[in-house]
Formats: C-alpha cells, structure tokens, sequence
C-alpha cells in the first residue's frame, strides 16, 4: 500500500527494518516485562520476606546491642551476629524467589505453579508481627539509651560537668605516647599507663577515672579542657615512654585542665631493673600535689613492688598488653589469651614469688571459662590453682583477692564467698571500676 506525502509521490510505509525506529510494541513488551517482574516478586512474597527479615534483623541487632553487655558477653560476639545479620539478607531474598511454603511444606515455585495449587485467601498475621517486632525494637533502643545514660553515671562513664562542680582531687590518667623507635615496644608504654593508674587507683582520698572512659582519647588531646569536662576530673596525667634496649624514659605531667597549668612533672631515666618504684613515686607525687591524704596502709601498699626481676616484669607487661587487646574485644580471644598465659608462665618460672603474675594467671582462666573460650573444668581448676598460689605468697595483693572472687563468681557460683573476696579488695582497690562492677553483678544475682 502506498501513501500519498503530499507532494504527489508516494512512501511506503515503515516496515520496521534495519536502520528503522522500534515500533510501540516492542516497547510495550519491554513496559510489560518489567511489570511482570514486580508483579512477580509480590507474587512470590519477597516483598513481604525483604520486610520481615529487616525488622527482624534490626530488632536482633538491638537485643544483641543491648542485652550483651549485661551477661558481659565480649563484643566481637556482637559484630559476629550483627555481619550474619547483613550477609543473610540477600540470600533470605533468593530463597523467597526460588521457594514457596506450600501445606507440603517448602517446595520450588515452579513445582509448586506447575500443581496448580489453589490459590489460599491471604492472611495478614505476618504485617501484626512485623509491627510488634518493631514497637519492640524501637522500645529496646530507647531503653538503651536511657540505661546507658544511668550506666554512664554510676559505672564510670560520665556526662558533661561545669567547671565549678569538677572535685578538685580527681584525675584521668590518659594513654601514654610510644616514642621507642621500635614500635613493638607499644606494649610497654601501654603497660606502664596501666601500673601508674592501677597505683595512683589505690589512693582512696582521690577520683581516679577507669581506664576505659579514658582509652578513646589521644595521649595529648588538642582540648584538654573539653576531656576533662566530658570525664569530669579536675586535672590529666599526660605521659610518653621511650625504651630502647633495657633503658628507659618516662615522662609525665598533671595538669589543671582548667587552666592548662602544670602542676608537676617529671622525667624518669631508668634502667630497666630499676623501673618498679617509678609507679610509687608518680603516685606519691600526684598525691603530694593534689593534697591528697595517704592512709599507712595506702602509703605501705604504694611501696611494694610486684617483683624484683626485671626481664619477668617485661614478660608481665607483654601478657597484659594481650589481655587488654582480649578483653576489651579488639582481638579474638582464642588466639591472645593463650599467647598470654605463655608470657605469663615465662614471667612465672623466672620470679615464682610474683603474686601479681599468679593472679593474672587465674583470671585469664577463669575469663576463658565464663565466656566459653574453653569452658572446661580444667580451666576453672587451673584459675583456682594460681589463685590460691598468688594468696599463699602474698595475700596483701589485691588482685589475688580479685582473683579468688571470680572463681568464686564465675567457677562455683558462690555468690557469698565471690562477694567476701571482692570487698575484701576494694578495700585497697578503691578506684577500680571492675571490682565495683563484679560486685554489682553478685548484688544483682542475689536478687538484691
């Protein structure tokens, strides 16, 4: 058929060949594909399972988030749930395509097609469970947050204070700067950041803030006054080591954090086997210059060194830095904690007197136990064993108290006896967040 164009001649009408344009019909078809495939995935419900698993999966997280930290369950457990969480959606997303609940049971969808089933009246039960399970993930977070925010009053964490209400005996004791040129020696000035804080803790006429509230900040923050305010401490204990070969320097300074004046500092050049009083003579100085009060018995704990050997106080230290790494969750616990009980078995066989190091053996035992690394009963004779060991030859040492408690608590769930020893070390542990809160956790067992 030929159409007239208007100037007398003719042109045939398109036919769709090559070099032509597509006619409405294939673009129809490709509109209706498209269509059919949406229409396809309401069909198979994955809709309703992308949904479902979402709000799910968010109120897992927020049990996850906050439930964890009650049974003190370590965090790499909750990053584990929360990475299965993300990496089971898209696939809870291809069983919904490939599968469909039939009265049978789950069958694949074409199966399913092909025995022309019929068609069931739609329930909605599944929209009632999605919309209870997101009141009550929503419930969980606000509870989060607002138990997190009493948490952060009475267990070491701390909201914002006016300068006026800051007690002027309290310090945070920040993390200490590595200036080895070997940066394997991190571990030591970690270390030495722990013994001078755990000494300094001792001083029960001070605030001492936990080394977890202060393990975020930079070891020489450019707003010191806005650390301070956050952690509510009058002043900061800045300080730096440098270790090279069995030399060392260490250097700190308190500083009013009001004010940006130094109240005192000093710089410690030591050899290595002379290292053990610098922890004392900080701690007496800070005291000195905070007007702080020393009890005789303070003033003769702050004087004993944990042992006498040099090369096992090294080892010490080493075991330490792994036992923070483990605990705080920055490194899997399996593979630390062993390594730990290594060095601290080595620190063991070249002092057998160092009562510090016995404890931290029990401890590490009893950790491993109660968070199911190895919770074997061998684990828990093994935490008992060392802990009776570190009391037998010193039971001054708080942490051999501490020791005892957490077999008691976390062993023998003897919340008595595990309540007798944590009291007993608070007496001389007065600052340490960690026995106040395994004491809180005894409390809350008993149901008081």
């Amino acid at each position: 058929m030929k159409i007239d164009n208007g100037t007398g001649g003719s042109r045939e009408p398109s036919t769709g060949g090559p070099g032509s344009r597509p006619g409405r019909s294939a673009v129809d078809e490709r509109g209706r594909e498209s269509i059919n495939f949406f229409t396809e995935l309401k069909r198979r419900n994955v809709y309703k399972v992308a949904v479902a698993y979402a709000v799910v999966g968010w109120l897992l997280v927020q049990v996850t988030t906050q439930v964890f930290p009650i049974f003190e369950i370590p965090n790499w457990a909750s990053r584990l749930i929360v990475l299965a969480i993300i990496i089971g959606f898209p696939i809870a997303l291809v069983i919904a395509w490939a599968f469909e609940l039939t009265p049978e049971g789950l069958k694949r969808t074409e199966i399913a097609d092909a025995e022309h089933l019929p068609e069931r009246p739609q329930k909605r039960a599944w929209i009632y469970v999605a919309i209870m399970a997101a009141a009550l993930s929503i419930a969980l977070f606000f509870l989060g947050r607002y138990t997190g925010l009493r948490t952060s009053l009475t267990e070491g964490g701390r909201t914002p204070a006016s300068a006026g209400s800051l007690p002027q005996k309290s310090i945070a004791v920040l993390p200490f700067e590595n200036l080895s040129h070997d940066q394997d020696n991190a571990y030591f000035a970690d270390g030495i950041q722990d013994e001078i804080l755990s000494t300094i803790g001792k001083i029960g006429d001070l605030k001492v803030i936990s080394r977890t509230s202060t393990a975020k900040y930079k070891s020489r923050p450019e707003n010191l006054r806005r650390v301070a305010t956050e952690l509510a401490v009058a002043t900061v204990l800045e300080g730096s080591v440098q270790k090279a070969d069995d030399r060392v320097r260490i250097i700190v300074q308190l500083i009013d954090a009001q004010s940006d004046a130094h109240l005192w500092s000093e710089t410690y050049d030591r050899q290595l086997k002379d290292i053990f009083s610098v922890e004392s003579e900080v701690a007496q100085s800070i005291a000195g210059a905070l007007k702080a009060k020393l009890t005789l018995g303070t003033a003769q704990s702050l004087d004993q060194v944990p042992t006498r050997d040099a090369e096992a106080y090294n080892l010490y230290l080493k075991a330490g830095y792994h036992v923070r790494e483990a605990t705080s969750g920055n490194s899997d616990p399996a593979i630390v904690l062993p390594k730990a009980l290594d060095l601290y078995a080595q620190a063991i066989a070249k002092d057998p007197s160092f009562a510090l190091a016995w404890a931290q053996v029990s401890y590490v035992h009893s950790w491993m136990h109660w968070f199911s690394v190895d919770d074997s009963l061998a684990q828990m004779r093994s935490a008992e064993d060392a802990a009776r060991r570190a009391v037998a030859i010193n039971p001054q040492v708080p942490e051999a108290h501490v020791a005892l408690g957490y077999v008691a608590y976390w062993g023998k769930r003897d919340y008595t006896t595990a309540l007798s020893e944590f009291e007993q070390a608070r007496k001389a542990l007065p600052n340490n967040s960690a026995v106040t809160i395994a004491i809180g956790s005894v409390y809350r067992r008993l149901g008081k």
